[in-house]
């Protein structure tokens, strides 16, 4: 009996390498050796963690924040409940001078505890035990919406390889840009504009493979087909170095049958070959998302800013993902305006408080009870302006009561405003 290959199936590894190839544009072809077809980029995050982190050698887990809340339980699964560590954004995508410091603050304690080698992982020439993993969402970040910029991302790579660290990045949103003008001359943009950190690993100062002797490399990028195919497809791609793409291969629950999502695999390869996927990407999803994000802007910018109402401060050409992040006007809480927008309003935001890294929010930036994050992957334009509509009459709302010391400002209900419309 035969599953398929361990790296997944050769014809969408194939196809994939070329798309990725025409899309990022590295100095060299993307090779298929450099890629394993996954079940979607959150079962691969937990093959990475199987395959390359001890829960006691392995100093910490640094992530990115806000950050993808579903991600923690990926990474206290692994062990590391009590290792995960908040990192704060700034103006380009993280904080690298209070990351250096906090993880030279973490090898001191592990020189001072004698760690120095796995404790629970058996060494194998299929993987190497990394003494840190760094987890961000470089490109329109979930939920921040930010874009890590190339300074970081260079920055970032050599960090990783001076401390033996490897950056896994979710790159699910790379493929899901537009300009950033409310007028746009153009719908699509068919290239990326920034190479992902895994390609800055692959060239940087003479290449992954140059640096350190285990040719795995420092960066590992995951990719979803739920994001630009369909959602619960579970089917997704890793790209690393051929060495680490090879060790994910061979994780013991892949391994026992194949890679996963064989047949769903086929499917997507034939798409990808004939060009239906990315034709409609380009044609399709790009213009609807960019319709969709114009206008929530323009609705957050005549009925949101008047109120206090911050959004991450830009100067990009190019936007995407699914999300933007809004900052309350003080002292508006996130998870109080998030309760009485579901009561009032029936409507759904998220809270700030969600996306905290679990039990490290000392930094203030890493912190963010003010802040809420709204979403414009799913409903129409129309319902889009009116939520946010709905979400300004809330804040409003609470924005008097606070000047009234307090007292709430009670909604007319249905009736009592169908009698003031009679008047």
């Amino acid at each position: 009996m035969c599953y398929g290959p361990d790296a997944g199936d050769p014809r969408l590894r194939r196809n994939m390498a070329e798309w990725l190839t025409r899309f990022y544009n590295p100095a060299d072809p993307v090779s298929e050796d450099r890629i394993c077809i996954s079940g979607g980029a959150s079962q691969n995050l937990a093959c990475l963690l199987q395959d390359f982190t001890d829960p006691v050698f392995t100093r910490n887990v640094w992530i990115v924040a806000p950050a993808y809340m579903l991600a923690f339980r990926i990474f206290e699964d692994a062990g590391f409940h009590k290792k995960l560590r908040a990192v704060p954004e700034d103006d380009q995508g993280i904080d690298m001078q209070y990351l250096r410091t906090q993880i030279r603050k973490s090898e001191d304690k592990a020189k001072s505890q004698n760690n120095n080698e796995p404790q629970f992982k058996l060494s194998r020439p299929s993987n190497k035990i990394y003494k840190h993993v760094i987890y961000a969402v470089p490109a329109f970040s979930n939920p921040s919406s930010k874009t890590m910029s190339l300074r970081r991302r260079e920055e970032l790579v050599r960090l990783a390889r001076e401390y033996d660290a490897l950056i896994i990045t979710d790159d699910v949103y790379d493929f899901l840009q537009w300009p950033s003008s409310l007028s746009p001359s153009t719908l699509s943009i068919e290239t990326a504009g920034l190479p992902r950190i895994v390609d800055v690993d692959r060239y940087l100062d003479g290449g992954a493979e140059r640096h350190g002797a285990d040719g795995f490399g420092n960066a590992a990028s995951n990719g979803s087909f739920s994001k630009i195919f369909g959602p619960g497809l579970r089917t997704g791609w890793l790209e690393g170095t051929p060495k680490l793409a090879y060790g994910v291969s061979q994780t013991g629950s892949s391994r026992s049958g194949g890679s996963p999502s064989q047949l769903t695999a086929c499917f997507v390869a034939e798409t990808l070959e004939i060009g239906e996927l990315q034709r409609y990407v380009y044609d399709t999803l790009q213009p609807a998302y960019g319709s969709r994000y114009r206008r929530m802007v323009e609705t957050i910018n005549k009925h949101l800013t008047p109120l206090g109402v911050l959004t991450p401060q830009t100067d990009r050409e190019v936007v995407g993902g699914y999300f933007i992040w809004l900052t309350l006007p003080s002292p508006l809480k996130g998870l109080v305006v998030a309760q009485r927008a579901k009561e009032e309003e029936n409507l759904a935001v998220a809270q700030g408080e969600m996306f905290e890294v679990p039990g490290d929010t000392e930094h203030e930036g890493t912190s963010f009870s003010n802040d809420i994050r709204v979403c414009f992957a799913w409903e129409d334009e129309a319902m889009l302006a009116e939520g946010i509509e709905r979400l300004a009459a809330v804040i409003g709302r609470m924005l008097i009561e606070e000047a009234d010391g307090g007292q709430p400002t009670r909604r007319a209900t249905a009736k009592e405003e169908d009698a003031k419309n009679l008047w």
